[in-house]
């Protein structure tokens, strides 16, 4: 069976990985265009591209796929490359560019899609930081058939995966991230064996419970401290590694990446917002219902680090309080 992989970021890059790894070909890639990032702003190449260029598979970076688009050049030169390799199926994974229907009709058993969530729950773009967020308590991936729609197509292997919501390490938007990717990697592989022999067997999704995972803003990551704590706490876990929970304390931007409910401290009447204190063991503040204790925090041009360590550069107290976003 012959592949052509779209894809970009880690998670797509470790379904390549396993696809490839199993033992079927892969004819061509596609890749969102080198963009600058980091401090130097220099040119970074997607995940998926550093894969491909090491096991020299044959990689295109189109702008756009629309033949009527902005960038029709683009779309003519990767047409031309597509239906010469004559893929059996075109698996897409976290690519970023909208598929136009030539793309879908192109190879013989279409588009089949990784989508990291329960469809038809959080379609679109951030599903699991959405996940988090919400407080759900279980997730999971979809291997879907792409049609024109946003995550509308038939279902064809779907697995759950439970949220860990407690304890020790509970999960943020990184550690979910990775273990959906290696599940999104072994379903695939399962999807395209399946496929081989005629096995699959495509399930409509239904027509109620929907949602929709929007894009995460930049905005979306300032801490409202007049949220209930469980909110906060879920805020930190799905903004963290990406963009980083901040909040705002005068001059200065904080980054907060972990926090705990704490259930036996009271704000006894303090504003939200307030310190109530500032120790080893973490920075309580007040919430909109009750009391965080916030664990790992990280000032402008800092390392993350633990409370602890946090302090002894950047020392909070007990009565100064973190400015509130407006209302």
């Amino acid at each position: 069976m012959r592949i052509i992989f779209a894809g970009t970021p880690e998670f797509a890059r470790v379904a390549l990985a396993r696809l490839h790894a199993a033992g079927f070909e892969i004819a061509l890639v596609l890749t969102q265009p080198d963009r600058p990032a980091g401090r130097g702003m220099k040119l970074q190449l997607s995940a998926v591209k550093q894969w491909a260029e090491n096991q020299r598979v044959p990689v295109i970076q189109p702008r756009s796929l629309r033949l009527d688009g902005k960038y029709p050049d683009d779309a003519n030169l990767a047409r031309q490359a597509m239906e010469a390799v004559r893929a059996d199926v075109m698996v897409v994974a976290a690519y970023g560019i909208i598929l136009p229907q030539w793309v879908l009709d192109l190879p013989r058993l279409g588009c089949l899609n990784i989508h990291a969530s329960l469809l038809p729950r959080w379609r679109g773009a951030a599903p699991i930081h959405r996940a988090i967020e919400a407080g759900d308590q279980e997730t999971g991936v979809a291997i879907m058939q792409m049609d024109a729609g946003l995550d509308t197509g038939d279902t064809l292997l779907v697995e759950k995966l439970p949220i860990v919501q407690t304890g020790a390490t509970p999960d943020t938007t990184a550690t979910l991230h990775d273990k959906l990717s290696q599940l999104g990697g072994r379903l695939i592989v399962e999807a395209l064996e399946l496929a081989a022999c005629g096995g699959l067997r495509p399930v409509k999704q239904p027509d109620q419970d929907i949602t929709y995972a929007h894009k995460i803003e930049k905005a979306e990551a300032a801490v409202n401290w007049r949220q209930p704590v469980a909110v906060i706490e879920r805020h930190l876990r799905a903004m963290n590694p990406h963009p980083g929970a901040t909040a705002q304390f005068g001059a200065d931007t904080l980054k907060l990446w972990s926090a705990q409910i704490d259930s036996c401290s009271s704000p006894s009447g303090k504003p939200v917002g307030t310190i109530l204190s500032a120790e080893a063991a973490g920075v309580q503040v007040v919430g909109g219902d009750g009391v965080l204790t916030l664990t790992e925090l990280q000032r402008a041009g800092g390392k993350r680090l633990p409370a602890a360590d946090f302090l002894r550069g950047f020392p909070l107290h007990a009565g100064q309080s973190f400015d509130l976003p407006p209302l």
